[in-house]
């Protein structure tokens, strides 16, 4: 393997490239003649991410790189766009200082400065941007431990970037403003307010104008025939189907179900498509049926009752007009799915049904009283052989996940004894986890053995980030399609489904992938 092309997982590699230059030449040229089964690419700081669609096409495509040699990509004419700001921000004080600064002198920098727009990525709407006259950038650290959540409009710094967070998100940079500046709006072409090559030009303000928004997210509506009410929607109820591929470029990752298997194995017993649209639960629910139809549950390990009668999970089984459907909470695992014959029909944002909990992408969460729609495809057979694909244990009061990972792309930032610990660790799931990511905790913090920091580059779901306070971080399907810190493993895409059903106070553990067979 080139030394520059370095593998994510099973089915992703990173291209480590000399500047940005480069990066968007490899940018330009493989999103206009893609390698062979390749689905995304993202471009960052210094690098340039690619996924596909299996570990042998991965494989391949490392001889390809290897001799690769894009030309120069062709740049378009720039928009001049304007930011109001007001430079409020809770970091800017000790910013100014820690740069040896006046508050006043780092306003007048960030307004005095041509910025250029180099790409997308983290979440819609959010543009890395550089300085046009590179002499005027400054090396701004990232906090040592990310906030968990950033408030939507934040204006913010970090290595030489800055950029504006499109709606509330956990993140790492510097907050130095707020705007009301709409970032993203779905409809438009591109949906994104800052595109690669656009300068930015941010303007200090006093006041910011109330009315507007720093998102539009807009749905497409379909025809309803509703099937079920939603009595109880427990604590979360989401739609989902498998989510929007190859969308990395507008900072828009594929998201979809979070347990995979059980979402598949959900709609194959009812004879959906693989894809389509179903309900995704944690907590437990209860549905009433307007309409006899046929439904599947899958996932964790849960009561489930038909009109007061116990049924098994992941066999389809007759929901009679007026029945109630009952999930209680998981007694093993963490989200259950339910499948309805036909599938479902929701309200869709880039052609799905998804919900995003981190970009905010898609319907809205369910609550209780919400009408639930089957959409009128035909469906396949049902298939009553199915098994439940649940993976993780019970190990006396602790519920235990054990997931496979490669090491890499960024283990050469940690030393032996901090890789060995690593994979002897037994992590716990803390209470701030979600479905953007598993926040990971242990007695022993992990530490690197490099100083500095990593410009950001590509993420996929299984990422294992290294923030400075050693804590690991797991990527789960909401993730950031970009990232800061070091990720020491990548989690293979088929066990990101045993994270996803660890609840908080859980225990997971690393296990390291043999690559031989590829």
């Amino acid at each position: 393997m080139s030394s520059n092309v370095k593998r994510v997982g099973t089915r992703g590699l990173i291209v480590d490239l000399p500047d940005l230059a480069t990066v968007m030449n490899y940018y330009a040229a493989l999103s206009a003649s893609p390698l062979d089964h390749q689905t995304d690419v993202v471009a960052a700081a210094r690098t340039v991410l690619l996924t596909f669609d299996s570990p042998t096409a991965t494989t391949r495509a490392i001889e390809t790189l290897s001799t690769y040699s894009p030309a120069a990509a062709e740049h378009t004419s720039p928009r001049d766009i304007e930011i109001d700001v007001r430079y409020d921000g809770e970091d800017i004080a000790a910013l100014a200082e820690s740069l040896g600064m006046g508050e006043d002198e780092l306003i007048d920098w960030h307004t005095s400065t041509t910025w250029v727009a180099a790409f997308g990525g983290f979440a819609p709407g959010f543009t890395y941007c550089v300085p046009e006259d590179a002499s005027r950038a400054l090396e701004i650290p990232r906090r040592d431990t990310p906030r968990t959540a950033v408030p939507a409009g934040a204006v913010a710094l970090a290595g030489d970037f800055s950029a504006v967070y499109p709606r509330t998100s956990p993140g790492g940079w510097q907050l130095i403003g707020t705007t009301n500046t709409p970032m993203w709006d779905s409809t438009a072409t591109p949906p994104a307010l800052v595109a690669p090559g656009d300068r930015v030009h941010y303007r200090a303000v006093a006041t910011l104008d109330d009315d507007r928004a720093t998102a539009r997210h807009h749905l497409d509506t379909p025809p309803r025939r509703p099937v079920f009410t939603l009595d109880d929607a427990g604590l979360q109820t989401l739609y989902q189907d498998l989510g929007r591929q190859g969308n990395g470029n507008l900072g828009v990752t594929t998201s979809g179900s979070a347990d995979r298997a059980s979402a598949r194995t959900a709609n194959a017993a009812v004879g959906n498509k693989r894809n389509a649209t179903l309900l995704e639960n944690v907590g437990g629910l209860i549905l009433t049926a307007l309409t006899e139809t046929v439904i599947s549950v899958t996932g964790a390990d849960a009561d489930v009752t038909v009109g007061g009668r116990p049924v098994p999970l992941a066999t389809p089984t007759i929901v009679p007009a007026g029945a109630e459907v009952v999930v209680k909470q998981a007694r093993l695992g963490f989200r259950t799915y339910i499948a309805v014959r036909g599938g479902l029909i929701a309200d869709t944002e880039l052609d799905s049904a998804a919900t995003d909990m981190l970009s905010g992408l898609g319907p809205e969460p369910l609550s209780s009283g919400d009408q639930i729609a089957m959409s009128l495809a035909k469906p396949q057979s049902a298939n009553s052989l199915l098994s439940n694909p649940l993976r993780v244990e019970r190990d006396g009061a602790d519920v235990v996940g054990t997931v496979r990972c490669v090491l890499g792309p960024r283990d050469d930032w940690f030393g032996d004894d901090a890789v060995d610990q690593f994979f002897n660790t037994t992590f716990t799931v803390t209470g701030d986890s979600n479905r953007v990511g598993l926040r990971l905790e242990s007695d022993a913090p992990l530490t690197r053995e490099r100083d500095g920091e990593l410009p950001s580059e590509g993420m996929v779901a299984g990422s294992v980030q290294i923030p400075p306070s050693g804590q690991p971080v797991l990527f789960l399907r909401d993730h950031a399609v970009t990232g800061g810190y070091p990720v020491i493993a990548t989690v293979i895409n088929e066990d990101v489904d045993i994270a996803a059903q660890l609840p908080p106070g859980a225990k997971l553990r690393f296990e390291r992938y043999p690559l031989s067979r590829f």
